[in-house]
């Protein structure tokens, strides 16, 4: 089998066994996990070398390559298309999913984890990207926020841009910083001087960048986390 996209790319290296494993898509090596590792095989995102290597299954996320994806069904070879959850409810149904074409058995799909029952007042924790981008509402990691027991900071809808002062004048009870660690500076925002102080140091968190970025069995260990810190 063959995936087309990094999360599909994840999910085989979290399940597969590395012989039923043909080629993962180019970009685990843009984007590389440590435990991952560099040494799986890939493919160069073009038709005639997947053709070249003959996939019994090629898998792939909702939103990646479509015209590739077609092109391939209409090929003769099998495609099956992960739709992305859009609540936290719906990762289990997409391991499932992933598992049942895997072959592998439905009990290794993640254990949901029970929602925290909420503090009368909760803390109020703001998700901070890079170039001082925060997550609002109607999103996947809204849910996960709230899953495990705190507020999200921002009311409104989607990815907002942040406005420094506002946020220095009403700052959240704790930043969860994730964004890759690196000086460029699309990280200035978060390292303003000014809000290093509205928020005090052990009150900012952090986790690792990559388990943000697609839903799977590491939701679940975002989740226990984001609980453990509840009481900080």
């Amino acid at each position: 089998m063959l995936s087309l996209d990094l999360c599909s790319d994840w999910l085989l290296a979290r399940y597969a066994d590395r012989g039923q494993v043909l080629a993962l898509s180019p970009l685990i090596q843009q984007y590389p996990v440590e435990w991952v590792g560099q040494d799986w095989p890939t493919h160069n995102g073009s038709l005639e070398q997947i053709l070249e290597l003959k996939p019994d299954l090629v898998i792939s996320g909702e939103y990646n390559a479509p015209l590739l994806r077609q092109r391939l069904q209409q090929l003769g070879i099998r495609v099956e298309v992960l739709a992305l959850p859009r609540s936290l409810s719906e990762v289990r149904d997409y391991e499932r999913r992933f598992l049942s074409l895997m072959g592998l058995p439905q009990s290794l799909a993640s254990q949901a984890s029970e929602a925290v029952q909420g503090l009368a007042t909760p803390p109020r924790l703001l998700l901070l990207g890079a170039n001082g981008i925060g997550t609002g509402r109607t999103t996947f990691e809204h849910g996960l926020i709230e899953h495990a027991g705190w507020r999200n900071y921002l009311q409104a809808d989607g990815y907002v841009s942040l406005d420094l002062e506002q946020l220095i004048a009403d700052p959240p009870d704790a930043i969860l910083w994730s964004a890759p660690h690196s000086d460029a500076l699309a990280n200035q925002f978060a390292e303003h001087p000014v809000l290093k102080r509205a928020v005090p140091a052990e009150r900012w968190l952090t986790t690792d960048y990559w388990s943000w970025q697609c839903p799977g069995p590491w939701t679940w260990e975002l989740v226990s986390q984001l609980k453990q810190w509840q009481e900080f």
